[in-house]
């Protein structure tokens, strides 16, 4: 589904990423884990389209999308959450996911304008659809709480929940566990594993790593802006050139 080939980003003379080779495919969680500074949310934003590799290929589906607009990205099915939360804070709950449906709207102008019968209907479809969402993930007591009012953990979910609103094939969580304590955190890791088992795929950037081990199916290792290590949760854990590289890593270096 997702594929990186030699995927390289510079910034000036420092070389964020450099031939990094990735897959992702589909109905899988893939891992992507490293020490600070490795390059983990450089290599996201180049999926994302909210950066462009310096060489190299991405492909999703077949489709070249290393230079594409971060719009076309999410209608062709990728969707994100950041690690520092985007909500728009004096929404709703419930109108942040309206936004977030409305990348696949079909709705014209005029027919905005004109409050025709297939736009209200299609509003009314998009109002239940993000009410479906919210009682999914526990918000729909806060569908009408600004965002900005609600305790951090319900945030979160209201991200998630927001990247699932524009229907993707694939998303892409950086730090989905920020700030959350455990229960909350192994709460999420069950809504994600039901995303996946939905048909979802599913790239996680993460460091508490008893919520990678209990949701990813494969992890990738990056280090200094290069895939180092790539196997099985177990296999991970036990690779010596992993243990090497978060015990004598520094937080110096591009994130």
């Amino acid at each position: 589904m997702l594929h990186l080939e030699a995927v390289t980003r510079q910034f000036g003379g420092l070389k964020a990423l450099g031939n990094v080779n990735l897959d992702v495919a589909k109905g899988r969680i893939v891992g992507l884990i490293g020490p600070n500074g490795a390059g983990k949310t450089t290599l996201i934003n180049c999926i994302s389209g909210l950066d462009h590799p310096t060489s190299g290929v991405i492909q999703f589906e077949g489709t070249p999308i290393h230079n594409a607009e971060p719009h076309h990205i999410t209608r062709l099915g990728i969707a994100r959450t950041y690690q520092n939360i985007r909500l728009f804070g004096r929404m709703t709950a419930l109108e942040n996911l309206l936004i977030g449906q409305h990348t696949r709207g079909h709705g014209s102008l005029l027919g905005a304008v004109m409050f025709s019968r297939a736009f209200r209907a299609e509003e009314q479809g998009m109002r239940e659809r993000a009410r479906e969402l919210l009682n999914r993930f526990g918000l729909l007591p806060v569908a009408n709480t600004h965002a900005a009012s609600l305790p951090y953990g319900d945030q979160r979910r209201l991200e998630l929940a927001r990247a699932i609103a524009t229907q993707p094939k694939l998303l892409q969580l950086d730090e989905p566990t920020a700030g959350m304590n455990p229960v909350e955190t192994h709460a999420l890791g069950e809504a994600i594993l039901t995303l996946r088992d939905e048909g979802l795929s599913i790239l996680v950037v993460e460091h508490d790593m008893a919520f990678i081990h209990q949701v990813c199916d494969e992890i990738y290792v990056l280090n200094f802006g290069q895939i180092i290590a790539h196997g099985t949760p177990t296999e991970i854990k036990s690779d010596p050139a992993v243990i090497e590289a978060y015990l004598g890593s520094s937080d110096d270096g591009a994130a």
